[in-house]
């Protein structure tokens, strides 16, 4: 006679036990990955403070009065300088403050003229621009840092698995492994963030460019245009 005989069972409540020993915590992980991760989070702090001081100083450069190139034609027509320049500095923009310095050379040759505000204008984008080098570095060297991180612990990782001879574990070693790549995740992610932060500024940055471009041609359409 053939018994059947039926495979052990596990208890349910020792297989979730099992399912819930296995647990992946980020800030523990991030911890192993040694001072790489703290140069890492240096390097983002410094991506957050540039994109959220740039984005306020942009948005304050790009909130213009439509009323004011208007104000400043009728001024120098009037021929009140002194209220034209007032204008600007109650303004403070970087159009206003390009303005103010065409105001102050009228009298001089219109080429002069355009030359200083173009000077003037050059000079509040390089103003604008403020920290996106350092922003740029960052999404740039981010990554390599992580990738850094990663070679210097897998070679680690190997050195330990050379010397434990015969005696080499798989969980050790694949932990030194996964401990390594946490850097290069890392780096990855302060670099993917800081990239996306430059070039959403660089976009902000060119439509101030293009505000102060117009406003420069219309001042010096207004110079040239006769008095009524």
């Amino acid at each position: 006679m053939i018994q059947n005989i039926a495979p052990e069972s596990v208890p349910v409540n020792e297989l979730e036990a099992g399912a819930e020993s296995v647990s992946l915590n980020i800030i523990d992980l991030a911890m192993q990955g040694g001072w790489i991760m703290v140069v890492l989070l240096l390097l983002s702090i410094y991506a957050v403070y540039v994109f959220i001081e740039r984005t306020m100083a942009l948005s304050r450069a790009l909130k213009e009065d439509k009323t004011f190139m208007g104000k400043i034609k009728d001024y120098i027509h009037s021929g009140n300088i002194d209220s034209a320049r007032t204008l600007c500095a109650a303004t403070d923009t970087p159009v206003s403050r390009m303005i103010d310095k065409g105001i102050s050379r009228i009298g001089r040759p219109l080429n002069d003229i355009n030359t200083t505000v173009e000077n003037a204008g050059n000079i509040e984008v390089s103003r604008l621009e403020k920290g996106l080098a350092g922003l740029a570095s960052v999404s740039g060297g981010a990554p390599m840092i992580g990738f850094f991180g990663t070679v210097t612990g897998m070679i680690q990782a190997f050195f330990e698995m050379a010397n434990a001879g015969n005696n080499i574990e798989v969980s050790t070693l694949a932990g030194g492994i996964y401990t390594a790549l946490v850097t290069t995740v890392g780096g990855l992610a302060v670099g993917i963030v800081a990239y996306f932060a430059y070039n959403y500024l660089v976009a902000r940055v060119e439509k101030v460019v293009f505000i102060l471009e117009a406003r420069t041609m219309e001042f010096m359409d207004l110079l040239y245009e006769p008095e009524k």
